[in-house]
């Protein structure tokens, strides 16, 4: 791929789900108002019990949108609500920790820019300046997931659970997300895929963080994910998979 190419303006809607992340928020907020893609920030604090919220406030740039969700509902719900605020032509995933770089925001939108993708994925595993080493079985649950994803879409990416998910706002417009938690990678893949998209994955840096750092996502979280990318393929309906959702909210121990 060419040199990343320059913003012409700002033209990108950044959606940051957050829960109880105070001690990157402010951080994450310098990096992604300093690129010059940024036109909005939509901010979606999931009923942290922390600082984040008052945090986010403190932040005086108008580009900066706060929702604040009553309830703990998880990161689906979270960009649900975030992207449904987009105004934007292109809109962006960003984690309000610092395991990804908005630096690298020419990198996601230049295919999009280009015209010649709807959808850009941003794969750890392709490529990029440097990544921390941290769970191998993160690692390997990642690419079974991917690979068992690629399955049932017929598309061939390599990091299917990636946060760096861009794409022009009509795109978001075409489908409606249910997925409450982290299902909401394997939905967004399937029907990202089901709606014919042209899809391109450029490689980014990963600085993964490790439980104590604060990260979130588990083994129960990987269940969900398979029954999701069952549930949203095009098989799904014949399989009549949403049948199995009580067996598999017992096993997670959450809702979708």
């Amino acid at each position: 791929m060419s040199t990343p190419v320059v913003a012409p303006h700002p033209c990108l809607s950044v959606v940051i789900p957050a829960f109880n992340e105070q001690a990157t928020i402010l951080e994450i907020l310098d990096r992604v108002l300093a690129s010059p893609f940024t036109a909005e920030v939509v901010v979606v604090d999931d009923a942290s019990t922390d600082s984040t919220a008052e945090l986010v406030r403190s932040v005086n740039d108008s580009r900066i949108k706060l929702l604040a969700q009553e309830i703990n509902q998880g990161k689906g719900a979270a960009l649900r609500r975030g992207f449904a605020e987009a105004t934007q032509p292109f809109v962006i995933v960003q984690d309000a920790d610092l395991e990804y770089d908005p630096a690298e925001y020419p990198r996601m939108m230049e295919p999009l820019l280009q015209g010649t993708a709807d959808v850009v994925f941003g794969s750890r595993f392709t490529g990029g300046d440097s990544r921390r080493v941290v769970y191998y079985w993160h690692s390997v649950g990642n690419r079974l997931l991917t690979t068992m994803s690629n399955v049932f879409t017929n598309i061939n990416l390599t990091d299917m659970e990636t946060c760096y998910k861009a794409f022009r706002r009509e795109v978001l417009a075409s489908f409606t997300l249910e997925e409450n938690r982290f299902g909401i990678e394997p939905e967004i893949t399937a029907k990202v895929a089901r709606g014919g998209w042209r899809i391109y994955e450029v490689g980014i840096t990963y600085a993964g963080r490790t439980y104590d750092e604060g990260k979130k996502i588990g083994w129960r979280d990987g269940i969900r994910a398979i029954y999701c990318i069952l549930l949203y393929s095009s098989l799904g309906p014949r399989l009549q998979i949403r049948k199995a959702e009580p067996f598999v909210n017992r096993i997670t121990g959450k809702r979708a």
